[in-house]
């Protein structure tokens, strides 16, 4: 089931978003993260009427997606950055899908005019995610970040709503 995230789940999200965190460079945080800081995101993204999702089976949250400010100027408040992250045993089983069908159309719903997702290679689920709703690579940064002691690329992926 696919509902509003609760401050509750700051832990959850905490959990899986650590483990990107630990164990991939699909963020370039290297630190782990408080649920106190996950739960100023959550009041943060909450307070500028922005959705924040998350997917629930048999009451274990098991991914999140949210739309964030893209940029800090308001000429860009008609773009807006995705984020979605979805606990490592249930990737690949359509999850992602589900739970942006529902921030996509929340988006429209906004009148948001684009949506940008960022990601770092390699990551060809993602890449496979953003291609199936029409997201489209508009840039590559060669070398942008490091981690893990690896230089790594950077795409940028845009749909126009």
């Amino acid at each position: 089931m696919i509902r509003n995230v609760k401050l509750s789940d700051a832990e959850r999200i905490t959990e899986i978003y650590n483990y990107y965190i630990e164990n991939t460079a699909v963020t370039f945080d290297e630190n782990l993260v408080a649920k106190e800081k996950i739960r100023q995101k959550i009041e943060d993204i909450r307070t500028k009427g922005y959705p924040y999702i998350v997917y629930e089976e048999r009451g274990l949250l098991t991914g999140y997606a949210y739309i964030n400010t893209w940029r800090p100027h308001s000429a860009y408040n008609i773009t807006l950055e995705t984020s979605i992250y979805l606990d490592m045993q249930y990737a690949g089983k359509g999850l992602g899908t589900k739970l942006y069908e529902v921030l996509i159309e929340e988006s429209r719903k906004m009148n948001i005019h684009s949506l940008i997702a960022v990601i770092s290679l390699p990551n060809g689920l993602s890449r496979k995610l953003h291609e199936k709703f029409g997201f489209r690579l508009v840039g590559n940064f060669k070398e942008a970040g490091i981690k893990f002691g690896r230089l790594i690329d950077v795409e940028f992926w845009q749909k126009i709503l």
